[in-house]
């Protein structure tokens, strides 16, 4: 799964941004299910950051929001990303010379069925 968060961060708060996601990360980072972050800035627009994250599934990245030092470190930091879908799953990716293509852990129904509906079976 891979986590995207935006921010709009002004020019003159950057170097403090950039030191509370890198205290997001190592928080992140010792969590089980973590594989990698990163955290960015636009080449072309220096309010433009992003933080991302890579977990092993969506549990151990939702696990990973209870524990308390991610709770103080990173939570509060996400709260403040832009309102937009954030959470991916990996379809495929590459890494070096190999291509890995992914493979979807969504429910087959999971279009036309939603959380706490127990679908219609036919008959």
């Amino acid at each position: 799964m891979l986590v995207i968060s935006r921010f709009d961060v002004p020019e003159a708060d950057g170097e403090g941004f950039l030191e509370r996601a890198r205290a997001a990360l190592a928080a992140f980072a010792a969590r089980p299910g973590f594989v990698r972050g990163r955290v960015g800035r636009s080449a072309d627009v220096p309010t433009a950051w992003a933080l991302t994250t890579e977990w092993d599934s969506v549990g151990s990245f939702r696990r990973a929001l209870s524990d308390f030092d991610v709770k103080v470190h990173a939570s509060t930091l996400l709260a403040e990303s832009s309102d937009e879908p954030s959470a991916f799953e990996l379809m495929g990716s590459w890494d070096g010379p190999v291509e890995t293509a992914g493979r979807t852990d969504r429910a087959l129904d999971a279009d036309t069925t939603r959380v706490g509906e127990r679908p219609v079976t036919p008959g």
